[in-house]
């Protein structure tokens, strides 16, 4: 399984100390179905290239687009393309999706797209997010799996989990927590830890103005363990956001020497 990092321009030479390949989050759509790009290091080689639609236009010009993608792929050496498409999708996205799948498939490069854009582009890889309040891990990456033709075509979007849940909570929704409000929610609490095997995630309880809350919380062994669990069962590759994991990093991955 091929791990990587997603940094910014400015993360990544922070990052470059853990030895990891990167998905370089420095590009996004612009006017007139236009490729733009952030400061990068003239040194930067290899790995992804992520582009986001986040306040993008319309791409009046999927082919166009696509072109200048593959263009920046061929310059920088990426091997692939990340869609970091958070808004739902839209025709002019989805034709995007589907004309890159093709020039990429033709130049030898891999696609990784969200669940939600895999039918405009079935040959890509489609990254599925471990962040789970409820189930069962291992069940749900097999279900996923079977469902889309085996784990080789997902990608995991590992995402790192820390939310607080006020019992009952029947909807499955809770209030995410910052690492800083967990720590001093610990602090004040001193709760018991404990290990769902199931959800492969951290967990304890505390009662607050007469309210009961589950709280479940990601740490660099939970992560390291749904990073395990996802490569035994043969999905293609992961990927870790660096600012979620960034306090991680020394027990996620060793630092280059």
């Amino acid at each position: 399984m091929q791990v990587y990092l997603s940094v910014t321009p400015g993360q990544l030479r922070e990052a470059s100390q853990y030895g990891r390949s990167f998905a370089h989050v420095a590009y996004r759509i612009g006017e007139d179905s236009s490729l733009l790009r952030q400061s990068l290091l003239l040194q930067t080689q290899g790995g992804l290239l992520s582009v986001s639609d986040r306040e993008a236009p319309l791409i009046q010009d999927p082919e166009k687009l696509s072109a200048a993608v593959l263009r920046e792929c061929g310059r920088r050496g990426y091997t692939g393309v990340v869609l970091d498409f958070e808004e739902l999708p839209r025709q002019d996205r989805q034709l995007f999706a589907q004309r890159l799948e093709q020039s990429l498939t033709a130049s030898r490069r891999t696609l990784y797209v969200p669940e939600t854009y895999i039918r405009a582009a079935p040959g890509a890889q489609m990254l599925l997010c471990t962040a789970l309040s409820g189930g069962t891990f291992t069940q749900h990456l097999q279900e996923v799996a079977e469902q889309h033709g085996g784990a080789a075509r997902l990608a995991l979007d590992i995402q790192r989990l820390r939310m607080d849940f006020q019992l009952p909570a029947p909807s499955g929704e809770g209030t995410p927590l910052s690492q800083e409000t967990l720590e001093t929610l610990m602090a004040e609490e001193s709760p018991s830890v404990f290990f769902s095997q199931d959800l492969c995630a951290r967990y304890f309880t505390y009662t607050r103005n007469g309210e009961t809350h589950f709280v479940l919380y990601d740490d660099a062994d939970t992560l390291s363990q749904k990073l395990r669990t996802g490569a035994a069962m043969g999905f293609s590759a992961a990927f870790f956001a660096f600012p979620e994991v960034r306090d991680l990093l020394p027990r996620l991955f060793p630092r280059k020497r």
